[in-house]
């Protein structure tokens, strides 16, 4: 393995949170970072860090990132992809129009393979490795979470499937399972509940309400009772680094208890459980 101080890595949805916090902390063990974002005005500053363009639902900014990779001056080899852009969008099933639905996976699951494709001859080259962001939500799926929980699903899916692809030919799959991070994503996230509920219907508000304002409650405590964002990123550099990863790691010690619940309950108590984990953050009139 070559040192860090000659090897590239990319991550996208770089200029907040936990993306931001890793791209940094990875410059500083020495790594030549290209962060991601998606404004001149989020681009990072500093020693070993590259802001480059990268919405993950443009083709053409993911090609000219894949050709910045591949025409490095410095023939550096690409160490690492960390796929990490995402958003939020939560609503009911019922609620959530499809185009909403096609931007969840877009963004947060079809844009991360777009990358994936784009950067793989690097990664060969390099026995490389693939660091996908997923979350507790890839694996426990909470009401008005369809759409955000269905794409990190696909995404913990599509990892596995990858991993055992690549496996054989060098290039390693790592997936990353955050629980609760004090990042802007939540309160965005927050912000388009609270939309959905203004534009509701009377029958639609009866119907869910509570549990949306449930959700923001409990989302709003969840977060803050979170890690820090620059522990998250130094756990996301070290599932990049590490000479010999594990296929998972998790942020929290929420996210290593829930990852775990579904191999250990069933369907039906898992229900139960996570209504119980809601009820307390109802509006006390209910």
């Amino acid at each position: 393995m070559t040192t860090s101080h000659e090897e590239l890595v990319l991550i996208s949805g770089a200029s907040t949170g936990m993306g931001a916090a890793a791209a940094r902390e990875l410059a500083g063990r020495g790594y030549h970072v290209l962060a991601g974002v998606r404004r001149e005005a989020d681009f990072l500053h500093g020693p070993n860090l590259e802001s480059v363009f990268l919405d993950v639902t443009d083709p053409a900014q993911i090609e000219a990132v894949a050709r910045r990779i591949a025409t490095d001056p410095r023939r550096r080899p690409l160490r690492a992809v960390i796929n990490n852009a995402g958003i939020a969008i939560n609503a009911p099933v019922e609620l959530l129009s499809m185009d909403e639905w096609r931007r969840q996976f877009e963004v947060n699951f079809f844009g991360h393979v777009a990358v994936t494709k784009a950067v793989l001859p690097a990664l060969h080259a390099s026995s490389g490795r693939v660091v996908n962001i997923s979350s507790v939500g890839g694996k426990v799926a909470l009401p008005t979470y369809g759409a955000y929980a269905g794409a990190k699903f696909a995404m913990e899916g599509m990892s596995d499937a990858l991993r055992r692809e690549l496996a054989p030919h060098g290039v390693q799959v790592v997936v990353v399972e955050p629980g609760g991070v004090q990042t802007e994503m939540t309160g965005h996230g927050i912000d388009r509940m609270q939309k959905t509920i203004a534009t509701m219907s009377a029958t639609e508000r009866t119907r869910y309400g509570a549990l949306l304002q449930a959700i923001i409650n409990q989302a709003t405590a969840f977060t803050a009772s979170g890690l820090p964002a620059e522990r998250a990123g130094r756990i996301i550099a070290d599932a990049t680094t590490a000479r010999r990863p594990r296929a998972r790691y998790t942020i929290g010690r929420d996210a290593a208890v829930l990852t775990r619940l579904p191999r250990l309950l069933t369907d039906r108590l898992l229900d139960r459980m996570m209504a119980a984990s809601l009820r307390p953050h109802f509006p006390k009139s209910v």
